[in-house]
């Protein structure tokens, strides 16, 4: 376990490799699981903010899911997510020409015509964040529809925590990741 600052960072993330593997795995994050992915509190008025912008670069059918639904969900806890189409895939999720899920939001993001990437939570996967009172726990989330992510991370010597430098930069700083760096690769 890492201890920085107010966030507690699971061995995994410095001990297992990943690498996104799209042509194996199609996307599935974007449609399995029980719910659309998690939202922070400020990403809803970015939605909120955006969503004209997002639209053009969303499908027919997540377009009808978000007008229905809304641009994000409530779940029984009352944490947000984002609207799922019949409760499978995400309403921003796009397929490509291969057949691959994508994000609309990044889509977006991209081609400049906003500045938010996407949920943080999407680009921090495989790393899931839970908030406690004083702290933030950073855990490494293994999922077998990943396991094509898993195998070409290990192919290519990736670790997690490397993989995953530019969100974990964005949620929490160029001097927090160069502490996880140095705490991890100074042992």
């Amino acid at each position: 376990m890492i201890l920085i600052d107010d966030t507690c960072i699971s061995d995994d993330v410095k001990e297992k490799f990943f690498v996104c593997n799209l042509d194996k795995c199609k996307g599935a994050c974007c449609v399995e699981g029980d719910l659309g992915a998690p939202l922070e509190d400020s990403e809803l008025t970015v939605l909120d903010d955006l969503y004209d912008k997002i639209k053009p670069f969303l499908s027919e059918a997540g377009i009808q899911a978000i007008e229905k639904q809304g641009k994000y969900i409530v779940d029984f806890e009352g944490d947000y997510s984002t609207t799922t189409i019949n409760d499978r895939e995400c309403a921003y999720a796009i397929y490509d020409t291969k057949g691959i899920l994508k994000c609309g939001i990044e889509a977006a993001f991209n081609t400049g015509v906003i500045d938010f990437q996407k949920p943080i939570s999407c680009h921090l996967y495989p790393i899931r964040i839970t908030k406690y009172e004083n702290y933030h726990a950073l855990n490494y989330d293994q999922w077998s529809i990943c396991s094509p992510a898993c195998d070409l991370g290990e192919q290519l010597s990736v670790p997690v925590y490397k993989f995953l430098k530019t969100p974990l930069i964005r949620a929490y700083g160029d001097d927090w990741y160069k502490q996880l760096c140095d705490e991890i690769e100074g042992e």
